[in-house]
């Protein structure tokens, strides 16, 4: 089975579409989103775009506050402070990478936990961590989703992530040990990581290299996601070597149009429920 992440986060902004209307409704009032962009980096421009687009599409407003690459670090953080004392923003997302003069650990320290729409600040960390309720970065968070659309109960299956970054491989392992799962995450300096992988009911690869995992590195009938986005000759491929395993897998997520679109509705989810959370 292909996951269509595509259909799954048109189903989602679908939902939350509707609740901000009703909200609208009620209140008269709907989430907004400040996205603040440094330089014109291709990539982030794209991401941006595509953020602001889809956050109009279901209603939340949003604004790009733009900079260019020479601005310092303490217009940026001063502009932080003035958006997290605006009671009109829900979120701020400060899209990443930051030029070399800017500290990205001050940047993302300074929002206020309650308008972290990545999940980055280290509060939402912890409470992810302590099992508590938090505000999960998207990419995960859209990767948990897809997994429970084909197995709805994870009790006791064995999920290995392939990778330990902050914003994907950690997260990922405390969202699957909330369901229950054996979680093993490999990494650079794992012995034999084929070996962890074949023992993997779900197998989530992050590490951006080019077609990692192979057909004889996966079980049968197990769950792929593949969050690795990397061009290869004028193409994107994955980190799993998707022709390959397909047909091995029960389920398998494809690049692009797997986890990708779902990051983003997840982002749009996490504005929903900081703007839900200011108003209680």
């Amino acid at each position: 089975m292909i996951i269509d992440g595509k259909k799954e986060a048109e189903i989602l902004r679908h939902e939350i579409k509707k609740e901000i209307s009703l909200l609208k409704g009620k209140i008269n009032k709907v989430p907004s989103l400040s996205v603040i962009l440094v330089g014109n980096y291709t990539p982030s421009e794209i991401y941006v775009k595509n953020k602001v687009k889809k956050s109009k599409e279901v209603g939340i407003n949003s604004d790009v506050i733009r900079y260019p690459d020479d601005v310092s670090e303490k217009e940026i953080l001063r502009k932080i402070i003035e958006l997290n004392e605006d009671s009109e923003v829900s979120g701020i997302l400060v899209q990443l990478p930051l030029p070399k003069q800017i500290n990205k650990e001050k940047i993302i320290n300074l929002i206020h936990p309650s308008k972290d729409v990545d999940g980055f600040h280290p509060i939402n960390v912890g409470n992810l961590a302590s099992g508590y309720h938090a505000i999960t970065p998207c990419t995960p968070l859209g990767c948990s989703l897809l997994i429970k659309k084909i197995e709805k109960d994870l009790t006791g299956k064995h999920a290995v992530i392939v990778g330990r970054s902050n914003l994907n491989g950690k997260p990922m392992a405390q969202l699957l040990l909330k369901e229950n799962c054996t979680v093993t995450i490999v990494h650079s300096k794992t012995k034999n990581i084929k070996a962890e992988c074949l023992k993997a009911d779900i197998l989530v690869v992050a590490i951006g290299v080019p077609n990692f995992v192979k057909k004889d590195w996966v079980k049968e009938d197990s769950i792929i996601i593949d969050v690795g986005i990397n061009k290869v000759e004028n193409k994107i491929v994955g980190d799993v070597k998707f022709e390959d395993v397909k047909e091995k897998v029960k389920a398998i997520t494809p690049v692009p149009g797997g986890v990708g679109p779902m990051t983003i509705a997840c982002l749009l989810k996490n504005t929903l429920e900081c703007f839900k959370a200011r108003l209680i």
